[in-house]
């Protein structure tokens, strides 16, 4: 409610908040699955209406979810144009392009970082960050020009992280505008150009990086009052544990 957010060309704007912040709906709403009861969505600086993900996805708005919509048994080339498969061939005799489909996949996972020596593995032989890595260089080419990660980070150990953290800093060079939501602080600060904080459905304010430290925006991600409390309480429970001794 009363949230204003905006995303450049070739910026990483971090969506920051807890969790029940609102983080989720927002993109839902920014990626075509609710529509807003209020305000507008501008693209280009055109006013849009999304009415579904399909429609906002043909527009350039690419969302990649936690699940990253990937199915764990199919190839990684599959995956990678799965609905989109390019054709060979004329009327009943149409095939898939197969040598087009596993050189195109494993250029652009290469351009990501990944070296896919078998584009007809499984995807679920695949680690977390190269998974994320199959879905953000989908979306890159079939042409978003934003691209929207929910968590990606959440589920995934430090090295793996630090793999999909580079990803969103190759998609920001590309020229993407990236929007990155995360409650983790640490993930966001390194490749952040602005940061928005949500706190129950509300903006608490946009910042760019250099604007605002980390344990600011941990604090204000918390609520400051709600971390004093609680650490007079815990001191208070110490000292009555202390008498009791």
């Amino acid at each position: 409610n009363g949230v204003s957010f905006a995303v450049q060309a070739g910026e990483v704007h971090c969506l920051l908040g807890d969790n029940g912040a609102g983080k989720s709906t927002l993109i839902k709403i920014l990626s075509g699955v609710h529509g807003p009861t209020k305000g507008e969505i501008r693209l280009q600086d055109q006013p849009v209406m999304f009415a579904s993900p399909r429609d906002a996805l043909d527009r350039g708005i690419a969302t990649v979810y936690q699940d990253l919509a990937t199915v764990p048994l199919m190839s990684v080339a599959r995956n990678f144009f799965a609905g989109r498969e390019p054709l060979v061939g004329w009327g009943p005799f149409k095939r898939m392009d197969w040598p087009m489909i596993e050189r195109v996949t494993r250029e652009e996972m290469a351009r990501m970082g990944i070296d896919i020596r078998d584009p007809g593995q499984p995807v679920g032989t695949l680690s977390g960050g190269e998974r994320q890595s199959l879905a953000i260089a989908r979306a890159v080419y079939f042409g978003a020009k934003v691209l929207i990660l929910d968590e990606p980070t959440s589920a995934l150990g430090v090295h793996q992280a630090a793999v999909v953290l580079r990803l969103i800093v190759k998609a920001r060079a590309r020229g993407l505008g990236v929007i990155f939501i995360t409650h983790n602080v640490h993930h966001a600060f390194p490749v952040a150009d602005r940061i928005t904080l949500l706190n129950r459905g509300r903006s608490l304010g946009t910042f760019a990086k250099g604007e605002i430290s980390r344990e600011r925006v941990l604090e204000m991600m918390a609520g400051g009052k709600e971390l004093v409390d609680l650490e007079a309480e815990l001191a208070a429970m110490s000292r009555a544990g202390s008498t009791l001794q």
